[in-house]
């Protein structure tokens, strides 16, 4: 059958069941720490006093995290504080406890001089605390001890001083009005006695000062001579820093020394003249070039 023009056909099209509708995603609720500690509301008289009791809970736990840090700082000022305490009771203790005090004198390295005479000398420090003993007096006290060259203090706890004692060497006398005096190399007097001390030369000066030049170049002469023949120096004599000259004991031999300088060596030069010469009969040793030092006959 033809149809009209003009008429549409109603086309059956198949509808579709609708879906069914997806629930819309939701994120999973997020709480702080703080409010997930919270206690929920109650719903019964019950559940209100257990949230009461949660809650004083929860507030103690808070008071407690919130002041455990200002804990923490009162124990380390705590701790600080009694360190500072105990540090300052040793102190104490060492300054002023009679435990640490002065209660024995020790004197070493002394030879011409008397141990329990330096030891009387600085008596007067006993009793004191080691840590207030008092080194001016003690230097003022040991002072009038011409020997003493220098000195060196040694504490020993509880209660001992050791004193170690360098004394000056004498190095020979010289006449002092009616007197001699005995010197070390500095030209301090050591002692002083009527009659020459023995084993030591005389040293003439001849008009100069013992501050002068030829001092000073004696002093090194006899300072570089071994013992061998030191003992054997009667006199020794200089004007200026050149001209040392020396005499030998118990012979007519004399010595022309020349310049303080290259003491060491003509010093060695000398002793092995000696040697060989010792008994030639009166004449004079050359060392002043100790390259070319000879003993010449008289």
């Amino acid at each position: 059958m033809k149809r009209p023009e003009g008429v549409a056909t109603a086309r059956q099209v198949p509808v579709k069941p609708a879906a069914a509708a997806r629930p819309a995603r939701t994120s999973p609720a997020r709480t702080s720490r703080t409010e997930a500690a919270k206690p929920a509301l109650a719903s019964s008289p019950a559940d209100a006093r257990a949230l009461a009791r949660a809650r004083k809970r929860y507030e103690r736990e808070e008071v407690k995290r919130f002041t455990r840090r200002a804990r923490r700082r009162r124990t380390g000022w705590f701790a600080a504080i009694l360190t500072v305490v105990a540090i300052g009771g040793l102190v104490v203790l060492a300054v002023f406890s009679p435990l640490l005090a002065l209660r024995t004198v020790t004197v070493d390295g002394t030879s011409r001089l008397s141990a329990p005479t330096l030891q009387k000398a600085v008596e007067g420090q006993l009793g004191t605390p080691l840590a207030l003993l008092d080194y001016a007096t003690i230097t003022k006290d040991l002072a009038p001890y011409r020997l003493i060259r220098s000195y060196a203090t040694e504490i020993v706890p509880p209660g001992t001083l050791v004193i170690h004692i360098v004394e000056r060497t004498p190095i020979g006398v010289i006449q002092a009005g009616d007197g001699f005096e005995l010197v070390d190399p500095a030209g301090v007097a050591l002692e002083t006695t009527r009659t020459r001390p023995a084993g030591y030369p005389l040293i003439e000066l001849g008009g100069s000062s013992i501050w002068g030049a030829g001092y000073a170049s004696m002093a090194q002469v006899l300072l570089a001579l071994p013992s061998s023949v030191l003992g054997r120096v009667d006199t020794i004599t200089a004007q200026t820093h050149d001209d040392v000259t020396l005499t030998l004991a118990g012979s007519s031999q004399r010595v022309v020394w020349g310049s303080s300088e290259d003491s060491d060596a003509k010093a060695q030069v000398l002793a092995d003249l000696i040697a060989l010469h010792a008994a030639s009969g009166p004449g004079e040793y050359d060392v002043s070039a100790p390259g070319a030092a000879v003993f010449h006959h008289d």
